[in-house]
């Protein structure tokens, strides 16, 4: 029998030509989707042979060889199409129908169970329009969304009806049993009448590759339970291998190699209408290896957003331990983490496309992410937890499979271990200035991370940072000491990036708001967008009591003016050595000089007595009261 043609596009779908082609033919990308190479059918010196991934076909200019990712294997390897099929849905873990009654039967079905849903979103899409869809669309206007945008993503709107669309597929012909396979209808086990799935719920059909309807998700209006209803798994639909916004992203995504996943569908639709059109987004459950591949098969390293709080920590750490072991040669995620507060949709609605691109700029890779999660907030003061950390790091690499990829990664996890664990001076372990220290929950030191890429980029390293970002946590939760030390604030050079445009927000925000309380005063600073900026600074300083909220203006105003003096002793001490330097130089060029020799033996014991005064304070600073996790 002819294969159904729901299977083949689903075959193509699940293989890349790219990779098909790139086993026999050493492939050249050229930008969008797009690779070139030695055509394998005939003899060329120059390239001739394209292959798009976007459309799914090769093509040679040279000789006239066309086909998609079946005629490549038929042709490559001398094999009917049957055989073709066969070995492709061998490789991407697909069964081939049979030529049987059954076979022939469930293929059947399979389009009457198409034919249904379609049918489906096409009423719900009605109903949104019509006297029984006012509430969905004022629902869906108060979300911001546009008409354009709701026919785009097809939305729609299920009436508080039991009966509502059971009626109109009895009417259109569509037998019951029919509508409930397709996840429709519910039958109830006691054998009473089927009734409608979905009941006064904004409505978003899930689309196959193909911009198909196969399944529904629908968001309740009122405060019941389950906010978001899906369809069940079906022969046409499951959860695992489908991505909510694929027909629409999955252009772009190729012409850019950039795909964004989000939670949503709102997150998905707002980024759309927004000119973001490369989202896409799971359907309730994390993400599955089948639709991390599926990612792949879009772009070599998609992005994850996350929320910044504990629950998009741990969806990271799913996502992470998922792509661990699939992990190839160019294939990897990123992970982006949104302000806090605010997901895709409500920071686009704020922000625009703009605000959502600055939220991307701050993406880590994966390597990142597995460091941090394994680090996560164990003490390593002692060797036995040391060794721990290094053997659960290499548990972790050592479950990618590529072997080149587990290489590189135990390279780059070796570098980062021996840079953390590099002795320091007589005193014992203590993890170098580029990871920083606090205080461990067990009274040791540990490694504070830097935050995002930017300290590395810069070359200022998360140690270099902290009396910055004390003077400014310390501002931010007692605004009236910005007024009475706003010259020596303004005096201090902070570095160039985050730290130095909120130090320019918070004065900024003095001036023209002197009267706001601590709570006014940061939840305008998060209305500018620095909402992630001070959640990393309060999670790296709340162990210093004078920063906290808590801490009364005298002991604030005392840590601040200790924290600016230490900068300026530092700052002094430069052109003190600069200056001694010189001093020696001068003396040994002129032997025999005393002057020479005076001058220079006063400039060496200046700089020297400085740099004592500089370390008691540090110690003093370490022993102040309030500073450190105990008093």
């Amino acid at each position: 029998m002819a294969l159904p043609p729901r299977f083949l596009d689903e075959l193509r779908g699940r293989v890349s030509i790219t990779d098909i082609v790139g086993r026999r033919v050493r492939l050249i990308r050229k930008g969008r989707g797009e690779s070139t190479g030695l055509c394998p059918f005939h003899n060329e010196k120059t390239p001739s042979f394209t292959v798009t991934e976007d459309k799914g076909f090769f093509h040679c200019f040279g000789c006239g060889a066309h086909g998609d990712v079946i005629g490549f294997v038929m042709r490559s390897e001398g094999l009917e199409f049957p055989q073709a099929v066969e070995k492709l849905a061998a490789e991407a873990g697909m069964q081939v129908p049979r030529e049987t009654p059954e076979e022939r039967e469930r293929a059947e079905r399979q389009a009457t169970l198409g034919g249904a849903v379609e049918f489906a979103a096409k009423h719900f899409e009605q109903q949104l329009r019509a006297s029984a869809g006012r509430l969905g669309l004022e629902y869906l206007k108060r979300r911001g969304l546009t008409d354009d945008t709701m026919r785009r993503f097809r939305l729609g709107f299920a009436p508080d009806n039991r009966t509502g669309l059971k009626a109109a597929l009895e009417k259109a012909g569509i037998p019951e049993a029919i509508a409930i396979e397709a996840g429709l209808l519910i039958k109830p086990e006691d054998g009473g009448h089927a009734y409608d799935r979905f009941r006064g719920r904004v409505m978003f059909p899930i689309l196959d590759r193909r911009g198909q309807a196969i399944a529904f998700g629908g968001r309740i209006l009122d405060q019941g339970e389950p906010k978001y209803l899906n369809s069940p798994e079906t022969p046409l639909f499951h959860k695992g291998r489908v991505l909510y916004g694929l027909s629409h992203a999955q252009k772009t995504a190729r012409e850019t190699n950039e795909i964004i996943v989000v939670e949503g569908y709102m997150d998905v639709i707002a980024l759309a209408q927004a000119g973001i059109s490369n989202a896409v987004a799971p359907l309730g459950t994390a993400l599955t290896e089948e639709q991390i591949a599926l990612l792949w098969r879009m772009a070599q390293e998609p992005i994850l957003c996350f929320d910044g709080d504990n629950a998009g920590q741990r969806a990271a750490a799913r996502a992470a331990d998922r792509a661990i072991p699939l992990l190839k040669p160019g294939l990897s995620l990123r992970f982006a983490w949104m302000p806090a507060g605010e997901d895709p949709d409500s920071l686009v609605r704020a922000k625009g496309a703009a605000g959502f691109r600055e939220a991307l700029s701050r993406m880590e890779p994966l390597v990142e992410a597995l460091w941090r999660q394994v680090l996560a907030d164990r003490p390593l003061d002692t060797p036995e937890r040391r060794a721990g950390f290094r053997k659960d790091l290499g548990e972790a690499v050592g479950r990618i499979a590529d072997k080149s990829v587990a290489e590189a990664y135990r390279q780059e996890i070796q570098r980062r271990l021996d840079e953390l664990f590099r002795p320091q001076g007589k005193a014992g372990f203590q993890a170098p200035a580029q990871f920083g220290v606090q205080k461990g929950r067990f009274g040791g030191r540990q490694p504070v991370v830097p935050i995002g890429g930017e300290a590395a980029r810069r070359g200022i390293t998360s140690m270099q940072r902290i009396p910055y970002e004390l003077i400014l946590i310390a501002l931010v939760n007692h605004p009236d000491l910005i007024s009475r030390h706003c010259e020596a604030v303004g005096e201090v050079d902070f570095p160039r990036g985050d730290l130095d445009s909120l130090k320019r927000a918070v004065i900024d925000l003095a001036a023209g708001q002197p009267h706001l309380d601590a709570k006014g005063f940061r939840n305008h600073l998060n209305n500018l967008g620095f909402a992630a900026t001070l959640e990393a600074l309060v999670a790296r300083t709340g162990h210093m009591k004078f920063t906290l909220p808590s801490a009364d203006l005298n002991s604030a105003e005392e840590g601040l003016l200790h924290v600016i003096g230490l900068l300026r002793e530092k700052l002094s001490v430069k052109p003190e050595l600069a200056a001694t330097a010189q001093a020696l130089e001068n003396a040994m060029a002129n032997p025999g000089d005393p002057t020479a020799e005076t001058t220079a033996l006063s400039r060496f014991e200046a700089a020297r007595q400085m740099t004592l005064d500089g370390e008691s304070q540090r110690r003093d600073l370490d022993r102040a009261p309030g500073w450190g996790g105990e008093d």
